[in-house]
Formats: structure tokens, C-alpha cells, sequence
């Protein structure tokens, strides 16, 4: 029985006795310019659904808002809107640059942090920094604009906003007082050196969904007396918000302003912008006299003294009883205790006060991602009732061929301004750092996405929304297993009903990768970009220019790793159903089959391996016949590491007839046999090893993976080789010269999109599965096997120690440094020292291959958020060597003041 509550409220939400789940963070950070809202005859989302709407017309698919909070089908949404009496748009939500802005594309450009959070939802925490002055808006827009591809983005605490701390931070705090009772409390610190103006409006809407035709009827909020409101919705039933004293209360339609938009008669309605026209332009007619509508809010103007705080609060519980805020400061109180004892208990081995509370930055950032995600791709292509059809073209465009696809479910988010959609290789990794704290949730979301409102009926994973049909690693085997032992670990329980469940649906994934991308049927694969947008000489995802088509090593170094996670799972299901042994066996001779066609990818004996560099290469494949290998150092030669299993002797006494089959195979299959790594030669415990790499060719990978000239940087394994800054990779195609060039930052180049670069920064999936690989290396050699690390240095490391080397390196990008300072934050001064900064990770979406500096999105934990997996592996002596200092108390106690 568990004696920590959090823990309590997980089990209760597990066995149906609450639903805890049912409130939490699921608004997007930025709901316009997606796919969704983008009903426009080109597809050119940014543009069809621009910022500027964005106060004004209602969305279709979803919501948006700082801080918002939602129940699971987002039918009732809380968030926070500011104005500091400068500003000419009512903050509402966050601003960014659309991909044709930015000169590295899109990106947000607040300042935002996910401070705290529990896997229930039951405390949140997250700060707002919002300037004093005016928010300069056109100036991000034309500077970002002005700056080439060769400059670096232009950043809001670079215009000078900041300066003197004029500026306030803006704490905004959720709580559950029960499964159906929200605690909000919103504090405001002002850190200038005067007195400043801070208007805070909490805000309660419903999504609109009674405006498309589909479901006429109209939820209603209307005034119960001075300070509460009554809130009443067909589905979600009744509930009551009360809030602080001192404010007006305010109401209006979330309906869209088509005098603003569209230049049609108001006819005396009110719309979605009513608060902002009432707040900036003082117009009292904008907001409805009659107390009612479908969006309120609460209008306080707090006069907020230098360096001292203010505060409103807020309840939201479900009835027609208005529950007292007096209760609020214990609630709050015994929520965040409960969350540090939840934490406590995870982080008992972690010594390091910094890395504890990075990690906990890290799982916040996790739980704050999640969004409601709503996309009826049917509905979307044909329209909706009483809105004008959709132009003829869009049925012949974007995802057009996924008309299966019906989501409304809630979903871990790359990052929820940058990429406010799921992306299948993303969350698969999202898993790993969720599976230590809410492996329900982490199983969930894996079987989510096999499910058959997600799953092509063809077999192929929707990659996502931008193009559905985009083709995305295939890690989701991986994933799920390594979610089934972690949960196993902590609970010591195997959940085979979930291995079972996802892996009959990864099969049918897995023959769509053998039928549609598997050019000759020869076993080599041709997956499109698979992740690594700008990494190679041609965009993979498009007609080459030279015709034929490359034979990836990355994508063939997937399959065969795809063949073995599957192989591994059939084992495990095996013991309890012995039948599963024959599909193991099915996966193992695919395996070989994958690595035997490496070897002589065009029947005539041209190799993925080149003999020469000791690495391997992409290959053309020329309509003529001829193959050339493109001889790009990068992540893609390094890939195969990651094609590895090891059995052990007494998992292959349970599963005895897939031993003899093994044993046949390789007995009389010779040819096959010798490419597979160490099978007959017994490791340490009596385990056997399945590689892509024998022995002299994973020390020769190793040799330039730990070459501090080439891929080994002082935070990680860079994407491609830093020789190639000296020396670019050249390939002449119809007169011109296609180059690839070392770029350890931001992309040079609009040929594949946006601001994605993987021509040299640091990645956190990438990285991570190198360690996972060379951990399951180490099972079978011990430690008699050793390399040299770093390559020339004549230091002599076991696998394991490697691994342990680069988790190192991985940890000095977010953990201080001797001397205070963080590397993802690079030079600036303010962040690296001010102590309402320093201590506030951002988790990136890559890193400076150089520097460690936080290049891309900003808050894509997702992904990055294996940080928190990572920190909790550091070997002792990364943990001592850390500076102890972490987060300022005075932020993070519960304040009483306001």
C-alpha cells in the first residue's frame, strides 16, 4: 500500500476509484497557424491563421492560453491574461514568428518556465516573465527579418526589455483539493525599482463547439454574485468558480469578431477580443452589460510595490456550491509537501541538490506538455455544416490519404508553442523519463498510437500533423520495451497484457516498413528523411535530382534494430505463451537478412561499410546500375551501434525451440552466421550477442565516435563530424556543387525546412540511444574489453564506462559547472547569474555542438526531457563535482503576501 499520497492518487486514478486525470495542463501554448485551423487553399498554415486572429477568431479544434489548465476533452478551459498598461494586445496568449519570420524559422519568443509539477496534475507550477515596458512586437519581427541565415536569432531579452528587472514574474499555481475541485492562484512579483501597474485577468471559457452546425447546443457562464461564477455545460454538468476579492467581473462570446476580420455587422454581438478591447481601449461596449456568456473573466488591477508581490486566487470545483478560497493556503501548502515527498523518494540516490532539482525541471516540463489533441481529418477535408466548404484543392493536399484519422485524446507534446502536435519518434522517448514517474500514463500513450483511430489501416504510424504521412524512425518498439522493464523494476509486476497489446500492432507496422520501403525487396531500406532532416547531400524525403534512389544506412540500421526489439519482446511474451517463440525466430532471421543485404546492397557486393574509412556511408543508387557511396562522416554511420541485443543463457533454457532454430540457422547458414556478432562465443554470465558489429568494426566506429576532432564534444556526440568544418562533403549534380559543411548551431540553409539542423549540434535521442547501446554492449563483453576515451588520449575505458562518460558530457549542457554557470545558456550574463534566471532550466530542442549552448526550440522537454532518465544514472563523481546550490527558496516557498 502506498504511504506517499501522490503515489495514493495515481493507484486511485489506475483502478477507476477517482479520476484524477481529468483536470490538468492540456491547452496548447499556441493553437494558431497549425494544420488544424488552416483551411486554406495552399496550406500555408503560419499564414492562414496568423497572431493577429488569433485574439479574435474563434479555433475549431482546440484552445489556447498561458498557463491553462483544462478537464481531458477541454470543454471548460482556466488560463491567465496580462496587461502591463503599455502593451497594444492584451496578453492572452504567447507570441512567436511564423517559419517565414524567423530567420532560423519558427520560434517563440517569450520567456517561460515549467517549474514544478506531479504526474496527477495535483500541484503545477509555472513562471511568466512579462516586461514593464511595452512588449516590442515589431521589433522581433523586423530584426529577425533584417538577420541573415549566418546570424543568430534575435532574442526577447536581447531588445533590452529586462534591463533594470523592470519587469514582473508571474507565478501561476494549480492545485487539486480533490479530483473535481482546482485551486488557482496567480502571484506577481515586481522586480524593478518602482511601483508598477499589473492587470491580471484569469479567464474561464468554453472550447467552441456550437458554432460548426454539429451540436448546436450553447454551454452558458453567468455572474452567481460579485465574485463567483455559474457554470453550466450539457456534458461537463455544473460547476462554480470563485475567485479573490477586488476584481470586475467580465463577459463575452468566444465567438469570432467578423466586423474586425471580415468587415461584417457586429449586430451588437460580443466576441472573443471583448477583454481586449475593454482593458486596451477602454471600450465598455465590447463586453456584454448582461452578466453571462461563454468566455469570463475576473479584471484585477494590482499597483504592485518595488521588489513585493501580489495575489489573486481562484476555485473551480464541481457543483452549485461555491467552496471558500480560505482553505486555499493549506491546500497549496499540503500539495507542494506532497509533491517534494514524491520526489524525495525518487531522488534518494541523487546526491546533487542541482541535479535533483534540474531533474525535477526536466518531469515538470514533461507533465506541462501534455495537450488535448483534436483532428478529424474527415471532418477537416470536407468542412463543417454551417461554414463555408473548404476549397476543392485541400482534398488533394496535406494529409488527404489519412482520412482514418480521428484523434481526441490527451498527449505528451514535443513542445507546446513550437510543436503543438504529437510526433511519433518523439514521444516515444517522451515515454522513457514518464515511465519513471506515471508508467501508466507512459504505457497509455504508446498504445495510443497503434490504436485504430491513430494507425494507418496499412500498417504505417501517423508521424505528424504537418504530414501525417512523413516517415519517423521506428523507435516504438524500443520504447515499449524498455517501458515494459522499467515498470516491471518498480512495480514487479510485467504488464504482458500491454507488451501483448502494442506488439501485435507493431507487427503490422513492421511489414509496412518491409512492403513500402524496401525499394527492391533486398532488405535495405529507403525511409525518407527518418528524423535527420539536414544531415545529408539531398533532401531524402523528395525525388533525387541525380533519379534512383539511396540505400540508408540509417534507415537499414533501424529495420534491423526494429527486428531485434521485436525479436526480444516474442521472447519475453514466449515464456508465458510458447508459441511466440516461432515469431522471435521470424525476427531473428530478418535480422540477418538485414545484415547480410548491408553487406552487398546491390547483389554486387557493395557494402553500407567502407574498408577504407572504417565507417559506414549512404550509397546512390543510379538509374544505371552504378552505386557511389555518399561519404558524409555523420550520425548515420554511427546508427548501426544501435542494432544490438544480448541474450542470456536462462531466458534461451525457457525458450528452447527458438535456441535449436537459432542454432540451425547458423549452423547451416554460414555466410549469415559470421556477420552476426559473437553468437557462438559465449560473453560474460553466459550471454550471447546479436550486432550489426563484430568486434573490429564497433571499436573502429568507436575510434571516430570518440574523436574529440570529430563527433566527441565536450556535451555529447555531435550529429556530424567537426572534420567536415575544414573539409565540406562536395557532390556535383547538374552543375551545381551540393555541400555539407560542419554547422554546430543553426542550420545555413532553408533546402529542408525551418530551423532544423542535424549538420553538427548535440541531440538528446540520439545520444541517449548510443548510451542505451553501449550498456547492452558492456552485458556481453565485462569489462576485459576496452577502448580508448577520448580517442588519442591513452586513456583506456570499458564500454561501460564510455557510456557513463557520455552521460557525463550530457549533463554538463543543464547542470552547473565549478564555476556557477550552465552551458545551454551560453554567454549571457543575466541568465548565467541573475538569480531570478540562473536556476530556471530550459530544456532545448539540440544543442551547440561546441558551445552546449540551447539552440532551437526552446522548451521542447519532450525528447530532451530523457535528461531526467540520464541525471538519475550519473556515475558518483559527475554528482560530487556539481555545485550543490539550487532554486532560490524565496521563489519556491508558498508566499502569504496579497
Amino acid at each position: 500500500m502506498p504511504t506517499n499520497p501522490e503515489q495514493l492518487r495515481l493507484d486511485e486514478d489506475r483502478t477507476g476509484v477517482h479520476n484524477w486525470r481529468k483536470w490538468g495542463p492540456y491547452l496548447s501554448e499556441r493553437q494558431w497557424g497549425t494544420v488544424r485551423e488552416d483551411y486554406s487553399p495552399d496550406g500555408c498554415a503560419w499564414d492562414s491563421f496568423p497572431h493577429d486572429h488569433a485574439r479574435s477568431r474563434a479555433y475549431r479544434w482546440g484552445e489556447d492560453g498561458i498557463g491553462g489548465f483544462s478537464d481531458d476533452q477541454q470543454l471548460l478551459c482556466l488560463s491567465l491574461a496580462l496587461w502591463n498598461g503599455k502593451d497594444p494586445i492584451l496578453k492572452e496568449r504567447l507570441f512567436g514568428l511564423t517559419g517565414s519570420e524567423g530567420n532560423h524559422g519558427e520560434d517563440c519568443k517569450e520567456l517561460y518556465y515549467y517549474l514544478d509539477a506531479t504526474p496527477t496534475h495535483s500541484y503545477l507550477k509555472m513562471l511568466y516573465k512579462y516586461p514593464q515596458a511595452e512588449y516590442p512586437y515589431g521589433r522581433l519581427v523586423e530584426e529577425n527579418r533584417r538577420r541573415g541565415k549566418s546570424a543568430p536569432e534575435f532574442e526577447l531579452i536581447e531588445t533590452g526589455v529586462f534591463e533594470q528587472n523592470r519587469y514582473f514574474d508571474v507565478f501561476i499555481e494549480y492545485a487539486k483539493a480533490g479530483p473535481d475541485d482546482v485551486l488557482m492562484q496567480v502571484t506577481v512579483h515586481n522586480r524593478g525599482p518602482e511601483n508598477a501597474v499589473c492587470h491580471l485577468l484569469p479567464q474561464v471559457a468554453f472550447r467552441n463547439t456550437w458554432s460548426w452546425g454539429n451540436d448546436p447546443r450553447r454551454p452558458s457562464i453567468a455572474l452567481e454574485d460579485e465574485r463567483s461564477f455559474a457554470i453550466d455545460h450539457p456534458t461537463l454538468g455544473r460547476y462554480t468558480l470563485v475567485c479573490s476579492d477586488g476584481g470586475r467581473p467580465l463577459f463575452s462570446e468566444n465567438e469570432t469578431n467578423v466586423a474586425r476580420l471580415y468587415g461584417q455587422p457586429s449586430d451588437g454581438k460580443h466576441f472573443k477580443d471583448a477583454f481586449h478591447e475593454f482593458v486596451i481601449q477602454g471600450n465598455e461596449s465590447a463586453v456584454n452589460a448582461s452578466p453571462a456568456g461563454t468566455k469570463a473573466a475576473m479584471h484585477y488591477r494590482l499597483d504592485v510595490p518595488a521588489g513585493e508581490s501580489s495575489r489573486i486566487e481562484l476555485r473551480l470545483s464541481s457543483g452549485t456550491k461555491a467552496e471558500p478560497l480560505k482553505a486555499l493556503t493549506t491546500v497549496f501548502k499540503q500539495r507542494l509537501a506532497e509533491a517534494d515527498a514524491f520526489y524525495d523518494a525518487l531522488q534518494k540516490e541523487m546526491p546533487s541538490a542541482d541535479a535533483r532539482a534540474v531533474q525535477r525541471q526536466a518531469f515538470a516540463g514533461m507533465i506541462w506538455s501534455k495537450q488535448y489533441f483534436y483532428f478529424d481529418i474527415p471532418q477537416w477535408l470536407n468542412g463543417d455544416p454551417a461554414t463555408p466548404k473548404p476549397p476543392e484543392s485541400r482534398k488533394q493536399g496535406r494529409n488527404r490519404e489519412w482520412t482514418h484519422l480521428n484523434n481526441a485524446d490527451v498527449i505528451s507534446m514535443p513542445d507546446k508553442w513550437e510543436y503543438p502536435w504529437f510526433a511519433a519518434w518523439d514521444l516515444a522517448f517522451h515515454c522513457i523519463p514518464f515511465a519513471m514517474i506515471d508508467p501508466e500514463f507512459a504505457k497509455g500513450q504508446l498504445i495510443l498510437l497503434t490504436r485504430e483511430w491513430y494507425m494507418h489501416p496499412n500498417g504505417q504510424l501517423p508521424a505528424y500533423e504537418w504530414q501525417f504521412g512523413d516517415v519517423n524512425p521506428p523507435v516504438h518498439a524500443w520504447a515499449t520495451w524498455r517501458v515494459f522493464m522499467m515498470d516491471k523494476q518498480q512495480t514487479g509486476k510485467p504488464d504482458y497484457a500491454f507488451l501483448e497489446r502494442v506488439f501485435h500492432k507493431l507487427m503490422l507496422n513492421f511489414t509496412w516498413w518491409v512492403n513500402r520501403k524496401d525499394a527492391e525487396g533486398r532488405n535495405i531500406f529507403q525511409g525518407g528523411f527518418l528524423g535527420l532532416d539536414n544531415i545529408g547531400v539531398f533532401d531524402r524525403s523528395a525525388p533525387l535530382p541525380t533519379g534512383g534512389f539511396i540505400s540508408q544506412c540509417d534507415g537499414t540500421s533501424w529495420m534491423a534494430m526494429y527486428s531485434l526489439n521485436l525479436m526480444r519482446i516474442a521472447l519475453e511474451l514466449s515464456t508465458q505463451n510458447p508459441v511466440y517463440q516461432d515469431i522471435a525466430t521470424k525476427f531473428f532471421e530478418h535480422f540477418l537478412h538485414i545484415a547480410a543485404a548491408m553487406s552487398n546492397i546491390g547483389g554486387d557486393g557493395t557494402d553500407l561499410w567502407d574498408n577504407t574509412d572504417e565507417f559506414f556511408y549512404d550509397v546512390l543508387c543510379l538509374p544505371d546500375g552504378r552505386s557511389q557511396p555518399l561519404k558524409v562522416r555523420s550520425m548515420v554511420g554511427l546508427i548501426p551501434l544501435f542494432a544490438v541485443e544480448v541474450l542470456d543463457g536462462e531466458l534461451l533454457a525457457k525458450t528452447p525451440e527458438f535456441k535449436l532454430r537459432l542454432e540451425w540457422f547458423l549452423n547451416y547458414r554460414p555466410e549469415l552466421a559470421k556477420l552476426v556478432s559473437r553468437w557462438n562465443d559465449m560473453g560474460m554470465k553466459e550471454t550471447r550477442l546479436l550486432s550489426l558489429l563484430r568486434g573490429h568494426r564497433m571499436k573502429c566506429l568507436l575510434k571516430r565516435m570518440l574523436d574529440e576532432t570529430e563527433f566527441l564534444g565536450d556535451f555529447g556526440v555531435r550529429a556530424l563530424s567537426q572534420a567536415h568544418r575544414d573539409h565540406p562533403y562536395c557532390f556535383p549534380v547538374n552543375g551545381m556543387d551540393l555541400r555539407v559543411s560542419y554547422q554546430p548551431g543553426e542550420s545555413d540553409s532553408s533546402l529542408f525546412g525551418g530551423n532544423s539542423n542535424w549538420r553538427g549540434p548535440i541531440w538528446m535521442p540520439v545520444n541517449y540511444l548510443l548510451i542505451e547501446s553501449l550498456r547492452r554492449f558492456h552485458c556481453y563483453y565485462g569489462d576485459d574489453f576496452k577502448v580508448e576515451c577520448p580517442t588519442d588520449s591513452g586513456v583506456m575505458l570499458t564500454i561501460k564506462e564510455v557510456a557513463d562518460e557520455l552521460t557525463s558530457r550530457l549533463s554538463r549542457l543543464v547542470l552547473k559547472n565549478e564555476a556557477g554557470r550552465r552551458a545551454v545558456y551560453g554567454d549571457d550574463e543575466r541568465l548565467q547569474t541573475d538569480p531570478h534566471f540562473r536556476d530556471h532550466v530550459l530544456f532545448h530542442e539540440y544543442f551547440h555542438g561546441d558551445t552546449g549552448c540551447g539552440v532551437g526550440a526552446s522548451h521542447q522537454t519532450g525528447w530532451t526531457g530523457l535528461l531526467a532518465h540520464l541525471l538519475a544514472t550519473l556515475p558518483a563523481q559527475t554528482h560530487s563535482s556539481q555545485n550543490p546550490q539550487s532554486q532560490p527558496d524565496a521563489d519556491r516557498v508558498i508566499s502569504t503576501v496579497g
